[in-house]
Order: structure tokens, then C-alpha cells, then sequence
């Protein structure tokens, strides 16, 4: 649990749901497979070689998903009211998207932070490559 609440927007109450949902997420080959099975990745609607992605797919768990979203939503909020603290990644996604899309958006981001932090059984690094 200590590992997951050095993510930002990530508390006490998300880490011990992901924890006893997932326990040490190697079930999943990659965050991609994680973050597809909380429901927070984009349907794909391609068709005739024309890619086209839509909303996403809430087909997974409904809990563990409006956990990471309401956690986003707090960090989009700082993020309006103390500019200079934000990633800069987050402050250009807000200036281009709406606020509700770039939360779903982080808390997809964050699924796959969060899957990475627990295969690799080490704290979140900001600024790793």
C-alpha cells in the first residue's frame, strides 16, 4: 500500500481496494491489460482501415475505476487552483481537452502507473524514462 500512495491522486482507501482486488497485478501482461480491465481504455470502432477510437468501455470494475477517477478529478483540481505544482503533461492535456476527459484520461494513465509500481515492487518515479 505504501508503494501506491507515492503515486499523486492515489490515498489510502485506492491502494487497499487495488491491493485486495489485484493483490501484486502479474496476472496482467502489461498496464495496457490492466487499465483495459477497469473499463478505462477507448472502444475501438475501426472499420474498412480507418482507425476510430470512442468512449470507454466501463467493462470492468466499477469501484476500482471511480476510485482512480474521483482521485484524478482531486488532482485536476489542485492542478487549477496551484498551476506550478502540476506535471506540465496534465496542464497541456487541460488546455486542449475538456476537464472531465482529461480526468478519465489521468486516472487511465495512472492505472498503468499503478500496475507498473506493483510488478516492480518499487515507489513511483516522476521523472523515470
Amino acid at each position: 500500500m505504501r508503494l501506491l500512495r507515492t503515486i499523486p491522486g492515489v490515498g489510502a482507501v485506492t491502494a487497499s481496494a487495488i491491493i485486495a482486488s489485484i493483490g501484486d497485478g502479474h496476472q496482467f501482461r502489461n498496464g495496457r491489460e490492466f487499465a483495459a480491465w477497469l473499463g478505462l481504455t477507448p472502444a475501438n470502432k475501426s472499420s474498412g482501415g480507418k482507425e476510430k477510437l470512442g468512449r470507454i468501455t466501463k467493462m470492468g470494475d466499477q469501484y476500482l475505476r471511480s476510485l482512480l477517477v474521483v482521485g484524478m478529478t482531486s488532482l485536476v483540481r489542485q492542478t487549477r487552483s496551484h498551476p506550478e505544482r502540476a506535471s506540465k503533461w496534465l496542464t497541456s492535456l487541460l488546455e486542449r481537452k475538456p476537464a472531465r476527459l482529461a480526468t478519465v484520461a489521468m486516472a487511465n494513465k495512472t492505472a498503468r502507473i499503478v500496475w507498473a509500481v506493483l510488478t516492480r515492487n518499487a515507489p513511483y518515479n516522476p521523472h523515470m524514462a
